[in-house]
């Protein structure tokens, strides 16, 4: 009967498992020898409670995501228990996307409000076609001041913007780019001037802008009254001027009118609209006779007027030739300071002729026709070519 050692055999288990094998035996007695590896540690009781819960939760999650689905309904998200990542998870993602398209839909209105100020800026009538009463672009931008004669006349080709009218009393005239009363009455620079001075030529200027202003947009003036002031400038010496201009006040008549000088009307008849009469011209000046230096002014006023407690507008249009001096009073017969009248133009335009009462006539819309007269037809805006005085013709336009 053979025998054999313990460390030769290896029996099975009594449970019919195999024993271990001689390489296990060998590894388990090496590690045993060395220490050993760790043994895993068991939870702690927080670890295992806290596992615990958060299974609970996806398990509910899980629950409520799947009982909600009827009637072939897409299932309803549910809200996770745990946030995203604070950098990448999909609720950042989603803000970002968001202010990317804020940004872009901000640039893209940007970039139309732009496009569409330009498209206005160039075509106006875009807007004042949709505007009550617009439809037709009306050109408003003041023009510059004028410095040589005109060659033509202001166009006519603009559209028909109707009638005037009390708020608008310049609607459809060329007057409606020009200054505003004195302030279309530039005096230009002074130098001296044969033998005037430059403080002389600059006095000259000043007192002859005064005369225009005092004769022509005076409100005391307008209004048929003693244009006083006017009177003061001219001087009391030259013959047959002053004095004349007086007696044509106080007994007008053909031989010696005040419109020679001075814009009137009679407050009986009309009013002037508002405060503002437009004004257009310029002045220059030259040597006069003995070093004096004369002053040359060539301006139109235009007046709109309604008949008193009326509210029909009509327009007189006035222009005006006027040459001044300023006399050296130690070489001529003359008052230091006071101007004299070297020559007076003037024509009138929507006036009614042959009538020298010492006022201007405007004739308006309602009025009953006049008959035909036999002169010319004018364009009183015309400053290019000047009328003879003595004619009476038919005005294209007021």
């Amino acid at each position: 009967m053979s025998t054999s050692t313990p460390s030769e055999r290896h029996p099975d288990r009594e449970d019919g498992t195999p024993s271990v094998s001689d390489e296990q035996w060998s590894e388990l007695l090496r590690q045993a020898e060395s220490g050993g590896a760790g043994a895993p540690k068991e939870p702690s009781a927080r670890a295992r409670m806290v596992t615990a819960r958060l299974r609970a939760l996806d398990e509910g999650a899980a629950r409520a995501q799947g009982a909600g689905r009827r009637w072939g309904r897409k299932p309803k998200q549910v809200e996770p228990w745990q946030p995203d990542g604070w950098r990448t998870g999909p609720a950042w993602q989603q803000t970002n996307g968001r202010m990317r398209k804020r940004r872009r839909l901000a640039g893209i209105l940007g970039f139309v409000a732009v496009i569409g100020v330009l498209v206005v800026a160039m075509r106006p009538s875009l807007v004042t076609d949709h505007l009550p009463g617009g439809g037709d672009f009306v050109d408003t931008t003041p023009l510059a001041a004028e410095t040589a004669p005109p060659t033509a006349a202001p166009s006519s080709d603009e559209p028909d913007p109707g009638r005037p009218t009390p708020e608008e009393p310049f609607r459809g005239s060329p007057a409606l780019r020009w200054a505003d009363g004195e302030a279309g009455i530039e005096t230009p620079e002074a130098r001296a001037v044969g033998g005037a001075s430059e403080q002389e030529v600059e006095q000259a200027l000043r007192a002859t802008r005064q005369l225009l202003v005092a004769a022509n947009l005076d409100p005391a003036t307008l209004r048929g009254e003693k244009p006083r002031e006017a009177l003061e400038l001219l001087d009391p010496l030259q013959p047959d001027v002053r004095e004349r201009l007086e007696r044509s006040l106080a007994e007008p008549g053909e031989k010696q009118d005040p419109l020679m000088m001075f814009s009137r009307f009679d407050p009986d008849e009309a009013w002037l609209v508002g405060d503002v009469v437009k004004t257009r011209g310029r002045m220059t000046f030259g040597a006069g006779p003995a070093g004096s230096v004369e002053v040359h002014a060539d301006y139109t006023f235009v007046y709109p007027l309604v008949k008193p407690g009326g509210d029909e507008v009509a327009r007189t249009i006035v222009r005006r030739r006027l040459t001044t001096a300023l006399p050296d009073p130690e070489r001529f017969v003359a008052t230091r300071g006071k101007l004299s009248v070297v020559s007076s133009e003037q024509n009138f335009g929507n006036t009614a002729c042959e009538v020298n009462d010492g006022f201007l006539h405007p004739a308006f819309p309602s009025d009953s026709p006049e008959p035909r007269t036999t002169g010319p037809d004018v364009d009183p805006y015309d400053r290019s070519e000047w009328q003879p005085d003595d004619s009476c013709g038919t005005v294209t336009r007021t």
